[in-house]
């Protein structure tokens, strides 16, 4: 097994509108989309897609959310045996509102009503890596102290995302995380201060000002890669995506962030986090 993705898997529906409307009016949308996603999910869907063997678990719902989701990992390939059925609960969704020129959204989410998984419930797998989003705070510093190399996605400062940063040999934080972090816009000091607390590699996604990333004794910052941005759902996952398929190729940083921010302009393309997952064949293949 290549990857063991972990945390969040939901269904996102969207509206694209002409503008953020304000309080209290109504705007027509424009289209219309229902289509499952997640920050780990996605990553492992798209590492799926370029060839790695890889397995999710999380927690849903025996709803009709709880089935698209299972279904749709199922389709793309993914080991679901640690993916938690909880009877008579919701699974995580979210409704996502799409501007139409910018392609930036704002989204509106609820997170699962069952209970979270416990350590006993949950087999790790035998894989190189593992990716949390750190939903689950406890149980998440768990499975990354008992794998051989974890990678985060911390896109909001929380307890699960605390509690990882002492687990983490890499950690890719976004830009409302690192300003939380430090308490001021400063990915760079945000980078330092996750090595300070023994990440080996750390990272800060600035959409469209690229990104900030220090390992070793470089302090290394990339463009974002220019796209006509339809929605810019799925960015961040599929950069993580982008990390780790650098990590188990082998590759040296510079590649690998550059990999990871071409990837998560190819997704900006599209309506929705995975339809426009861009097509990729390893090096393993």
């Amino acid at each position: 097994m290549d990857v063991f993705a972990f945390g969040a898997c939901v269904v996102d529906r969207f509206g694209v509108v002409e503008h953020d409307p304000a309080l209290d009016t109504k705007q027509e949308m424009t289209t219309w989309l229902q289509a499952c996603g997640g920050p780990p999910a996605t990553a492992a869907v798209a590492l799926a897609r370029w060839g790695r063997s890889c397995a999710f678990g999380g927690v849903v719902g025996d709803d009709e959310e709880g089935d698209l989701i299972r279904a749709d990992l199922a389709r793309e390939g993914l080991d679901t045996s640690a993916l938690l059925v909880r009877p008579g609960a919701c699974s995580q969704y979210a409704f996502i509102a799409v501007e139409r020129a910018s392609g930036r959204r704002k989204i509106y989410w609820r997170r699962p009503t069952g209970a979270p998984p416990m350590r006993a419930e949950i087999e790790l797998p035998p894989a190189r890596l593992f990716l949390t989003d750190g939903l689950y705070a406890g149980i998440s510093a768990e499975l990354a102290r008992a794998a051989p190399m974890t990678v985060v996605d911390a896109g909001t400062l929380r307890d699960g995302t605390r509690e990882l940063i002492a687990e983490a040999e890499i950690y890719v934080a976004s830009e409302s995380f690192a300003r939380a972090y430090v308490g001021e816009d400063d990915p760079e000091g945000c980078c330092r201060k996750l090595r300070e607390q023994g990440v080996e590699v750390a990272g800060v996604t600035l959409g469209a000002r690229g990104y900030v990333a220090s390992f070793g004794d470089t302090m290394l910052h990339g463009e974002a890669v220019a796209v006509d941005a339809v929605d810019t759902t799925g960015c961040g996952d599929l950069f993580h995506a982008g990390v780790c398929e650098g990590v188990l190729a082998g590759w040296d940083w510079p590649r690998t962030f550059s990999f990871a921010a071409w990837a998560a302009a190819q997704v900006a393309t599209s309506l929705g986090g995975r339809a426009g997952i861009p097509p990729w064949h390893n090096e393993s293949q």
